[in-house]
């Protein structure tokens, strides 16, 4: 079954928010307490929040056959704000397949620095990608410290020839 990508439209909201809600609470439940993800990924989101953000970024969704499997987004900055897979298809190439085309579309605009805030869960991927941990970041959230890690990725610029 082939994966697609495709830009991140208005009505995409409602299952995106089901499914980081769904993401948090299962796949990083190894690394942080139920109280943690509560904060994280609460029942209630902002809704006009998340809208206003993936509609300003450079968001794209993952699908198989229809159904909304992973997205991701990234600032005009270089800034990989977010990456979530469905928690039904973890370690199937979604990840590797969003990273790819964020990372692709931030060289094309000339930028060759690439940001993240990697949880603990994530970590691993981003360093398999080449990124590397410059600092330990703590946010708050409701009474929940998380612990995350501040990443940078130097993306070699390739030449095209047209």
């Amino acid at each position: 079954m082939e994966k697609t990508l495709r830009a991140y439209k208005p009505s995409d909201l409602d299952a995106l928010l089901k499914l980081f809600k769904e993401t948090v609470h299962t796949v990083n439940a190894r690394d942080y307490t139920s109280a943690q993800l509560d904060a994280w990924a609460p029942e209630v989101l902002d809704n006009n929040r998340w809208q206003q953000t993936l509609s300003k970024n450079h968001t794209i969704v993952a699908e198989q056959e229809g159904v909304i499997i992973g997205f991701a987004d990234m600032e005009d900055n270089g800034y990989f704000n977010r990456l979530y897979v469905h928690k039904d298809f973890q370690g199937r190439g979604v990840a590797k397949l969003l990273a790819n085309a964020l990372e692709d579309h931030m060289m094309q605009q000339g930028l060759t620095n690439i940001m993240v805030t990697a949880s603990i869960t994530a970590r691993p991927f981003f360093e398999s990608r080449g990124y590397t941990v410059v600092d330990k970041v703590s946010s708050e959230s409701d009474g929940q410290v998380l612990m995350n890690f501040l990443m940078v990725k130097t993306v070699e610029a390739e030449y095209f020839v047209v």
